[in-house]
């Protein structure tokens, strides 16, 4: 899925020339503490509640307020794998999506992605999930999706993360189409 299908209609921008205020009811009513702002056209960054209310003074303009977050952008035809990446490194809920000319063209939010994600055919088939620890230099994993489709299984989704225990391992999680993974266990064994 890339960044255009998760374009939530629902989040407006502002201009530099709105109010604070209006950021604030804006805010309430959408709940949530951040909003997109734009200038002819273009993304500029994110006001935040938080900074609206250290200034202390709703008849502001936008423009005379701290921006955030200027660069939590991602092009239209990236995957939302670099949305996910952008909302952990700014520690924000939304995303703004731009055109190949960085032209803004809407947000795409934390839940508009986690509801992506939960309808994707990995999740919603019925199967197993194998966590393996396995040493990063023997991880391969053409050689494990063989062993699991030897023993007439498909492997339908695949996470990896560096094992927090142990920096030279990895955590593999596999989700397999089959429910009954005993014998795939063994082989991978």
């Amino acid at each position: 899925m890339i960044a255009e299908e998760l374009i939530n209609e629902m989040i407006p921008a502002l201009s530099m020339k709105d109010k604070a205020e209006k950021a604030i009811l804006w805010m309430g009513e959408l709940r949530t503490n951040f909003l997109p702002v734009i200038e002819k056209g273009l993304f500029k960054g994110f006001v935040s509640e938080d900074v609206i209310f250290e200034n202390n003074d709703l008849e502001k303009d936008i423009r005379e307020i701290k921006l955030i977050a200027e660069n939590c952008y991602v092009n239209h035809k990236q995957h939302y794998y670099d949305l996910i990446r952008l909302i952990k490194d700014y520690h924000i809920d939304l995303v703004a999506v731009v055109d190949d000319d960085m032209n803004y063209m809407g947000i795409a939010t934390i839940d508009d992605i986690l509801n992506a994600v939960s309808e994707s055919s990995a999740i919603q088939s019925p199967g197993a999930i194998i966590i393996l620890s396995i040493n990063k230099i023997d991880y391969s994993l053409a050689e494990i999706t063989r062993l699991v489709e030897e023993n007439n299984a498909k492997v339908l989704s695949t996470y990896v993360k560096t094992d927090p225990n142990d920096s030279n391992k990895l955590l593999l999680t596999l989700k397999i189409n089959i429910l009954e993974s005993n014998r795939i266990i063994a082989t991978l064994e």
